[in-house]
């Protein structure tokens, strides 16, 4: 039997899910990726961080409305163009996400990773929200901002990913029907929602 497993955590700006993914990753001792995704994916295509970082977690169509080749371009084609489509990056990211996941045990923050993983059967997939008084709060102290700001770049980031997921998953970010399980961290603060998730996943995965 395979004993794998994934947890993909999707997020609202200032839920501290980053946060709780982290240290729950660090709890069950597998690996954890975020933003470590793109360097991999980089490095896996030979394309630059920034044609990934361009599309991070936005939903954007892709000029040719499908997916291009890279096989049919040459390195210094595919560095020249400006015609590389969001489709396509997305494809190469999660060619990598399935990679990492057939390894062994990990925990994805966004990136669709719920819908890349849909057909493995060894995975939990959650969403973590937040009050948007305590949301304002850590993102204005994080970013040293203030809190009116805080909460405009919450409600912008919040729209961009709802629109990446949206748009590559079909499914409706954030709605309960998406996910495993749905939890708002200012209900029991990070440390008590990461216990908590925890014992959640042991019993999905009988790990104890």
């Amino acid at each position: 039997m395979d004993e794998k497993y994934v947890i993909n955590i999707g997020r609202q700006l200032g839920s501290g899910g980053r946060t709780i993914g982290e240290e729950l990753a660090s709890q069950l001792g597998i690996s954890f990726y975020d933003k470590e995704l793109i360097q991999i994916a980089s490095q896996e295509s030979g394309l630059g961080k920034e044609f990934f970082e361009k599309v991070d977690e936005k939903a954007s169509h892709s000029i040719f409305g499908g997916l291009l080749d890279l096989r049919s371009f040459s390195s210094d084609e595919v560095y020249s163009t400006n015609y590389l489509s969001n489709e396509t990056l997305f494809k190469i990211q999660s060619d990598v996400i399935r990679g990492l996941a057939e390894q062994d045990s990990c925990l994805f923050i966004g990136r669709c990773a719920d819908y890349v993983l849909k057909d493995n059967p060894r995975c939990l997939n959650i969403f973590i929200s937040a009050d948007m008084n305590d949301r304002v709060k850590r993102i204005a102290e994080t970013q040293q901002i203030p809190e009116n700001k805080a909460k405009d770049l919450i409600e912008k980031m919040d729209k961009k990913r709802a629109g990446y997921y949206n748009y590559y998953s079909n499914k409706v970010w954030g709605a309960a029907g998406s996910y495993h399980l749905c939890i708002n961290s200012s209900v029991l603060g990070v440390s008590e929602t990461v216990t908590f998730i925890r014992q959640f996943t042991e019993k999905r995965f009988e790990l104890k």
